[in-house]
């Protein structure tokens, strides 16, 4: 007991009994008053309050929580380094790892529950389940089996379900596949292990009963999802834009949940071979069993909610990326365009009008108005009108969008929903769509809705129809003239901007700088947003236009011909404006001329193009689109400037791929190099050429060798004259015994070589083979004579040269 805490005289025993006893018989009537207030005996209580909701299945014991932060740390640091492959084939490199991994797994057994609904040790799971074999993610499934659906609900297991569901993919993948691991003899006596096909189904069947309330969940609507795209991945990866982000990507987790994970670093297999098996792309096709099983969970949403119930859904923000899923669901398997359908409910009975009636004319209905203009509902209207049949689009488009897009395409939410249907219209719809949004051109640009535009030229493009007029619609939103204002044109529409607003920028911008004050240091001043700052949306909307088709894309060609060679340096410059220009070099829709020209148009100035980040990029591009009478041209302006972009941080890197020095030396053979290297090389892609030269050290850590790197850095030659003497010689060959294997050995041992050979050849062939033999050799003996003379002169030339700085050594006199 502390000293403060005593007190002196004796210790009242009597009292201290007298205080316990009355303490129990105060107990029983504080439950009987609980027991008064919470009603009549036939209430059962939802929850029993002895459990604990955040921890359902019990506490995880300290000592355990501590064990697997350190299995955390270790696991982190493998992930984030790469693993060290042993030149010795015999010897695992995963050996230790395994072991290390199989030890932490055993001490999961049997707390597989606890320690999901732990906030600290769910994180670790999830890095966990990403090393599992296929044999171990099913047994953890198979313990986690059960109890799903509170699991599903709890704020931390929801996510490692969601981490198990989307790692599972690649295990059913196998298991179509007939792949299946060989089951350990210690798990053979606990009986018979189901195989994640197996498990998915019966998870089905355990979720699908409470599908209602689990949508509706926060925490379970992610499972949910997670789940979906399990059972039917095809039905979703369909569903991309034209950035090419696939839709599943971004259905399983909120943004909080995905910033979360961001931080967590990078979640992979910590197996050197696991590893690469998953940077291999397959094609994942889900068993025949799971299309039913998706399909269940529509059936499911039917006969759990009513008409005006699934149309409720809209609105919320937890549910209604369910409701896009499922509605996803029925359209990719056939199940849309019947009556009663979820996408009949939430087109208030659309589709059992139209299979009445055919020619029925549909009354405009207030509820999906109000869809078009909530900011959550929005994405539910994008996916009926993406996902709807051609019927029921063009009873849709004719009744919720014609007469109704000057004010739907400038409005904050309704103008992406205008977007997507532009992207589904024939061309005589798309006629009349032009004509219509003549009046709030400029309009559209001044509240920057670039996004109907872009879609205007994508199905322009498509349909090969109405491009011209697409073309005359843009300009005069943005108040250009095509024949006096060539050189605006680029300027202008990367920036958002009319002429007029474009010169006051340039005015404007420069009083700013003059206005600077000159010691102020550069971290202090203030923010401000340039207004010649080029906008991403401008961006999109020139390549946009570069995808045209030949005529039609001269309007941005021209432009960018007009523009300086100062002007084009600085886009080339920039991270936004020199997509533009990649588009140029990328579109098949371009002329090859058109590229020519923009390629010859940077000649003695590619030394200033490439010495800069994004420059050196653009430049790399150019020189891959040329031909090789245009790549000498390049070369041979850029020998004066050789030390220069040697010198050059990013310069150099350009430089490599030219060669100039093998140039200087030997012309025809830098041309059979560059005919080599384009026959060689495939087309790079726009994400290739953006990330090919890309240094290793840019971001200031350098890269720390490995074993590997190590035994590739030996394996290559270190410049031309070892490569010349490995050639030769041989890559065994000692530097001190150049001259006599130059000489004597490397022609003894080759002479054996194909004496031998020739042998072997007598004893299997005739006299035809004989005779060929003899001439190969002839034809060795004589390449190897003149490399051999040329080796001779090369050391004998070294050997003479006087050393650098030392004076020759006198003779010492005895």
């Amino acid at each position: 007991m502390p000293r403060e805490n005593r007190k002196r005289g004796k210790k009242h025993k009597k009292k201290a009994e007298e205080d316990v006893n009355t303490h129990h018989e105060e107990y029983p009537s504080q439950h009987e008053d609980q027991a008064a207030e919470a009603g009549p005996s036939w209430i059962v209580s939802a929850s029993d309050p002895a459990i604990d909701q955040n921890a359902p299945f019990g506490f995880v014991d300290a000592e355990v929580k501590a064990y697997f932060r350190t299995v955390d740390v270790q696991i982190r640091e493998w992930q984030e380094t790469k693993p060290e492959v042993d030149v010795d084939e015999d010897v695992d490199p995963n050996e230790d790892r395994r072991l290390f991994f199989v030890a932490a797994l055993q001490e999961m057994s049997g707390k597989e529950k606890q320690l999901a609904t732990d906030p600290d040790c769910s994180t670790i799971l999830e890095r966990m389940i990403h090393s599992m074999d296929d044999f171990v993610r099913r047994v953890f499934m198979d313990r986690l089996t059960g109890s799903l659906e509170q699991l599903s609900k709890h704020r931390f297991a929801s996510h490692v379900c969601q981490t198990l569901f989307t790692a599972a993919a690649d295990t059913i993948a196998r298991e179509s596949r007939g792949i299946f691991p060989p089951t350990p003899e210690s798990q053979r006596e606990e009986g018979e292990l189901r195989t994640f096909t197996r498990l998915a189904l019966d998870a089905c069947e355990e979720l699908v009963p409470s599908l209602s309330s689990l949508i509706m969940d926060p925490f379970a609507s992610h499972v949910v999802r997670a789940l979906l795209i399990l059972l039917a991945p095809t039905a979703f990866d369909a569903g991309e834009d034209h950035v090419g982000a696939a839709k599943s990507e971004f259905a399983v987790r909120s943004k909080k949940s995905a910033a979360y994970k961001a931080r967590q670093g990078s979640m992979k297999s910590v197996f050197a071979q696991e590893e690469e098996q998953s940077k291999v792309k397959t094609t994942k096709r889900a068993p025949k069993e799971f299309k039913k099983a998706a399909l269940t969970f529509v059936d499911a949403l039917r006969e759990q909610l009513g008409e005006n119930e699934v149309r409720s859904l809209a609105a919320n923000q937890v549910a209604s990326p369910v409701l896009q899923m499922l509605l996803e669901l029925e359209a990719a398997f056939d199940q849309a365009d019947s009556p009663g359908s979820l996408m009949d409910r939430v087109l208030v009975g659309l589709i059992t009008a139209i299979h009445e009636n055919a020619d029925v004319e549909v009354p405009e209905s207030d509820y999906l108005m109000t869809l078009l203009r909530d900011p959550t509902a929005s994405h539910l209207l994008e996916t009926l009108v993406r996902q709807s049949p051609d019927r029921v689009f063009s009873i849709l488009w004719q009744t919720y969008f014609t007469g109704k897009l000057p004010r739907l395409a400038v409005h904050p939410v309704a103008n992406f929903v205008v977007a997507k249907a532009v992207e589904r219209l024939n061309a005589e719809q798309l006629a009349t769509t032009v004509q219509e949004l003549q009046s709030v051109a400029v309009k559209i640009i001044k509240n920057s809705r670039i996004g109907v535009f872009q879609a205007l030229l994508h199905r322009a493009s498509t349909l090969q129809a109405e491009a011209h007029n697409i073309n005359n619609l843009i300009l005069s939103a943005f108040e250009l003239d095509e024949e006096q204002e060539k050189s605006l044109i680029i300027p202008c529409i990367l920036r958002l901007k009319s002429p007029q607003d474009y010169r006051h920028a340039i005015t404007s911008s420069s009083k700013a700088k003059e206005e600077e004050p000159a010691g102020e240091l550069r971290h202090k001043r203030r923010k401000t947003e340039d207004p010649l700052e080029p906008k991403t949306q401008g961006a999109l909307l020139l390549q946009a236009m570069l995808r045209l088709s030949a005529p039609h894309n001269d309007v941005v060609l021209d432009s960018i011909q007009a523009l300086s060679l100062d002007e084009l340096t600085v886009m080339a410059h920039h991270p936004t404006s020199s997509r533009v220009l990649d588009a140029v070099l990328d579109s098949p829709t371009v002329p090859f001329k058109a590229k020519r020209k923009f390629v010859m148009a940077f000649i003695s100035h590619y030394h200033i193009l490439v010495d800069d980040r994004i420059g050196s990029r653009v430049g790399d591009r150019c020189w891959a689109s040329a031909d090789p009478y245009l790549k000498e041209k390049i070369a041979r302006s850029l020998i004066p400037h050789e030390h220069a972009l040697a010198g050059s941080f990013y310069g150099k890197f350009f430089a490599r791929n030219l060669s100039l020095h093998v140039l200087q030396r030997d012309p025809e053979r830098w041309k059979s190099m560059q005919v080599t290297a384009k026959s060689q090389t495939p087309a790079a892609g726009p994400a290739a050429a953006h990330t090919s030269t890309k240094p290793s050290h840019i971001n200031g850590a350098e890269k720390t060798p490995t074993k590997a790197d190590k035994s590739k850095r030996r394996a290559q030659p270190r410049d031309e004259i070892d490569a010349l003497f490995d050639a030769t010689l041989g890559k065994k060959v000692k530097k001190a015994e150049l001259v006599g294997s130059a000489g004597g050995e490397s022609e003894s041992k080759d002479k054996a070589q194909t004496e031998s050979k020739s042998k072997s050849n007598e004893r299997a062939g005739g006299d035809k083979d004989r005779e060929e033999e003899k001439k190969e050799r002839k034809r060795k003996n004589r390449e190897e004579s003149a490399a051999d003379r040329d080796l001779i002169d090369v050391l004998g030339a070294i050997r003479s040269a006087p050393k650098e700085g030392k004076a020759p050594k006198r003779k010492r006199a005895y």
